[in-house]
């Protein structure tokens, strides 16, 4: 446990001895990293910045951490290439009105703060004819095979007549 600075004792003074005490005891030899320079992340001193590296590190989805708001928002950035891989207008049309109920019942929730960000809402017009576009055009469907065309009955029976008259 670090000793209590004495009364009467400067504070620069009292921090140098403490250093000059583990200088001697050895405290600083040997230290991971000694003689290079600090990392960017270490220069940084922003518990936002350490905690992203860290879950990054860790191999946690980043888009987590975010406030509620900004997480539906994101959502709803990336909600064309969500339904790109859909394979029904129904399909798409689902996704994005479950978005849009959650994002209703965000609004009709308390705030933490009223400078939270507040998602809108996603068109689903727009999704929709997004997923169309994106759509691999079909091709056509082939043409039925042209058949021999047969006289009908009465074309028959008008030949048969013929016949018997002797035409």
């Amino acid at each position: 446990m670090t000793e209590r600075k004495p009364p009467g004792v400067s504070f620069e003074t009292w921090v140098d001895n403490q250093i000059a005490r583990g200088q001697a005891r050895g405290d600083f030899e040997n230290l991971p990293g000694a003689g290079r320079p600090l990392s960017r992340e270490a220069l940084s001193g922003n518990a936002y910045d350490w905690a992203v590296a860290k879950a990054r590190r860790e191999g946690v989805d980043t888009a987590a951490m975010l406030p509620p708001g900004l997480a539906l928002r994101r959502e709803r950035d990336e909600l064309p290439e969500r339904v790109a891989r859909l394979a029904a207008e129904a399909e798409v049309r689902a996704v994005a009105e479950d978005y849009n109920a959650r994002v209703e019942a965000f609004w009709r929730q308390p705030q933490e703060s009223r400078w939270s960000p507040v998602p809108g809402l996603a068109d689903v017009e727009a999704l929709v004819a997004g997923w169309h576009l994106a759509r691999p055009v079909e091709p056509p469907a082939p043409a039925p095979a042209e058949t021999e065309v047969r006289p009908g009955r009465a074309a028959w029976l008008a030949a048969r007549f013929r016949r018997r008259r002797g035409r």
